[in-house]
């Protein structure tokens, strides 16, 4: 990894704060956000939508994070939210917890001075595409040196349309430390526009476009300080193990973790005095308002023995809404 950044992210470790889905200056065909982030002005911390600043401290503490990834919007009202944000995050934590922002505009001098008062270290430059190649002399050139001046660390963060070796002179003259590669992927926010602009799924891939990969190696693989992040990579990696993070924290006695980071017990609606008849340890369950939740294997035993009638095993994300993977009934 080319920062420390990129490395907290493959830990799982970066609290993903979503501040603002409104962009009056873009509009990019490739834009992936859904129907619940895009043109919205709702805050999110992961999955979690926030209601107040406490719910920004929560989901970080539920994956014990590292640091914090920070995207979304561009009006001034995202830009006060990410330093209100940033400030509370380096007030709970101290300066060891690390932070960056992704933002598809300038800003402007004032704006970074802000953004590195409030905590900032990274900020990572998204340019519209329309302009890739013809990027000197322009704004985009002088934030690279103001944001430096300022105290923050540069760079670009883009998504794999294509080769472009702009990038790479940036990278070379020093004005900017590391450059970002997304793999260039479809989702349901951005297939029908994709489509429209001759993109195709690759296939075998579930989200993938066709020949973006090798085509931007080919060009830009062997800088040093250029990545190239795999949409393979984000799902298996970062997502799993930020979701193994949030279970490892959050998983009670006998919750048992999967490679997935996903948790598995057991769910039976049998009276609560029934488990302490039976002597079973208070350890391996818990009493819910109308269920009992226990060891998933020791439910499994007491319906094979007779002791319980049925019940069911549960698997569920350790996200803050608690998503059901798959429910088995055991009796």
């Amino acid at each position: 990894m080319i920062s420390k950044g990129c490395e907290q992210c493959a830990e799982g470790g970066k609290l993903v704060l979503f501040v603002y889905g409104y962009c009056d200056q873009r509009d990019c065909f490739y834009c992936p956000l859904g129907e619940n982030r895009k043109n919205v002005t709702d805050v999110y911390a992961n999955e979690r939508k926030v209601e107040d600043d406490q719910d920004v401290i929560e989901e970080a503490e539920r994956m014990d994070a590292l640091g914090a990834s920070i995207t979304g919007g561009e009006p001034q009202e995202a830009m006060a939210r990410t330093t209100r944000y940033l400030s509370l995050l380096k007030d709970e934590y101290g300066e060891d917890f690390h932070t960056h922002l992704y933002t598809g505009i300038t800003g402007g001098r004032e704006n970074m001075r802000r953004l590195s008062e409030a905590g900032l270290d990274e900020i990572r430059f998204h340019p519209p595409f329309e302009q890739w190649g013809e990027l000197h002399g322009t704004e985009w050139e002088d934030i690279l040196y103001i944001a430096r001046e300022e105290g923050l660390t540069p760079a670009f963060e883009i998504p794999g349309i294509r080769p472009e070796t702009e990038f790479l002179e940036f990278l070379d003259e020093g004005a900017a430390d590391f450059c970002n590669i997304n793999e260039f992927e479809m989702s349901d926010g951005n297939y029908r526009r994709m489509q429209e602009e001759g993109y195709e799924r690759k296939e075998g891939h579930m989200s993938a476009v066709e020949n973006s990969r090798e085509d931007i190696l080919e060009v830009m693989g062997d800088h040093e300080k250029v990545y190239f992040c795999t949409s393979v990579f984000k799902d298996a990696a970062q997502h799993r193990r930020r979701l193994k993070r949030m279970a490892r924290t959050i998983r009670r006695p006998f919750d048992e973790v999967t490679d997935d980071g996903t948790l598995v017990y057991g769910k039976t609606w049998a009276d609560p005095e029934r488990f302490e008849a039976l002597g079973v340890p208070e350890e391996y369950y818990t009493v819910k308002s109308d269920h009992v939740e226990v060891a998933w294997w020791l439910l499994e035993e007491m319906v094979a023995d007779g002791d319980l009638d049925e019940g069911e095993i549960v698997e569920q994300y350790p996200s803050y809404d608690g998503q059901v993977v798959e429910r088995t009934p055991v009796a």
